[in-house]
């Protein structure tokens, strides 16, 4: 049953993200079928099974706040949501309004770790070993780690940081929140921050999701899986969809923020009213940690759940942004959860995937997905899934093979699905006049 509530809009957003550090640069880069996956630079990863990723180039945060000291010693994932919440703010005019009651001001984020200090781990664990005992010596260990790991750094790769960085640069004192619910975290995160204004507990809500896995943990772990493109010898054609031949996603990092208001107090101030959040939907698989349910019950219930609660029926959605990650399991299960829900309309429905070009950015994919939908809502136009030459005769819906298109966009649905089995599904809709 829908809440009695008031409705929400979107009023700013800002992303940082392997294609650039701006919305209109990424936005057209997109557009125009642009990767942004090259081989790996923060470290060798020449004896990895994967060299490649999607990493923030030439990036600086501190050209976005205010003072960069409250923000000494930070992560990758705290810098990079800094950047896009800055961004986002400023486009929802925030920093010329007066009046914004911060204890009403708050967050929720869907975000991970940032970069692993990788380095000094290493050093301090082989400064331990005992060769003659074969094991750690512990003592060896603590006097090695009290002089090699910096305590801050150590702080700041816990995942809510990036909040608490976010508090302190825009004073928000109201209801703050982080999950970790892998994939489908920022996408969850942007739900309930819908979800907290609807039922009156804020007024505005800075929401959206920041990572980076772009380390040799998170690699590894990723490759054990089998879950990422070794597809070494092009990198910038490794992510390819709902193609016969992929053979798994492309690691990403980033950060997208959106500044999320009831309807009421952005039309008092008078701000600009980009989008509407209509719909939200969740759901588990409660199945396995690494597979989703073979008929897609979660992705299914998700959307189900979220064109329920925006009360949009499934022939009015205009399009899907897949969560299309390029590995044979999700690509396959989403065509079939797609297909549960919109019937024989499933076919006309243009759908793409932009970890083609973006690779896939973890917990703040679904943010940066959120924002496409956004943006192809303003522009009346839809990015393409690249590097779609030969489709999967499996996944046969439209995925807007290789070039970008205009159509008529008034209802988005964005998907976002993580490991662990949870579903998250955003419905948008062009903002009231």
């Amino acid at each position: 049953m829908k809440q009695m509530s008031q409705r929400v809009v979107i009023t700013g957003i800002g992303w940082i993200t392997p294609l650039g550090h701006n919305i209109e640069t990424v936005w057209d880069a997109l557009l125009a079928g642009r990767s942004g996956v090259q081989m790996t630079r923060q470290f060798d990863a020449s004896t990895f099974p994967t060299q490649f990723s999607a990493e923030v180039k030439s990036f600086d945060y501190r050209q976005f706040v205010a003072n960069s000291d409250l923000h000494d010693g930070i992560g990758s994932n705290t810098a990079f949501a800094l950047g896009a919440a800055a961004q986002a703010w400023t486009h929802a005019a925030l920093n010329s309004y007066p009046d914004l009651d911060v204890q009403r001001l708050g967050i929720y984020l869907g975000s991970g770790e940032g970069a692993v200090d990788f380095k000094n781990y290493f050093a301090s664990n082989l400064s331990a070993w005992d060769d003659q005992r074969r094991q750690i010596d512990a003592v060896r260990w603590g006097t090695a780690a009290t002089q090699q790991l910096r305590a801050v750094r150590e702080i700041q790769q816990e995942p809510n940081m990036p909040l608490s960085h976010l508090a302190m640069e825009f004073g928000a004192q109201g209801p703050a929140y982080n999950c970790l619910t892998a994939c489908a975290a920022s996408t969850q995160a942007i739900g309930e921050a819908t979800s907290i204004l609807r039922r009156g507990d804020a007024d505005v809500m800075i929401a959206g999701g920041a990572h980076s896995m772009i380390h040799p943990l998170g690699v590894t772990g990723f490759n054990r899986l089998t879950a990422l493109s070794t597809r070494n010898n092009s990198p910038t054609t490794a992510s390819r969809p709902f193609s016969i031949d992929r053979d798994g996603f492309v690691l990403g990092e980033g950060a997208a923020m959106l500044i999320l208001e009831t309807l009421d107090h952005a039309a008092k101030r008078k701000a600009p009213m980009l989008a509407e959040i209509v719909g939200y939907g969740s759901s588990a698989d409660a199945f396995r940690i690494t597979d989703m349910h073979s008929e897609g019950r979660g992705p299914t219930s998700s959307m189900t759940k979220a064109l329920q609660d925006a009360e949009v029926a499934p022939s009015d959605v205009d399009y899907i942004s897949a969560h299309g990650t390029g590995t044979k399991e999700n690509d396959l299960i989403e065509t079939k959860a797609v297909k549960a829900v919109f019937g024989e309309n499933a076919r006309e429905i243009p759908i793409s995937s932009i970890k083609s070009m973006m690779g896939h950015l973890i917990a703040a994919a679904g943010a940066v997905e959120a924002i496409v939908c956004v943006l192809a809502i303003r522009d009346q136009k839809l990015p393409p899934t690249i590097n779609l030459a030969q489709p999967d005769p499996a996944c046969d819906l439209d995925y807007i093979p290789n070039i970008s298109r205009e159509a008529q966009i008034e209802v988005c649905l964005s998907n976002s699905f993580g490991f662990g089995g949870q579903n998250d599904t955003l419905v948008i809709r062009r903002a009231p006049n």
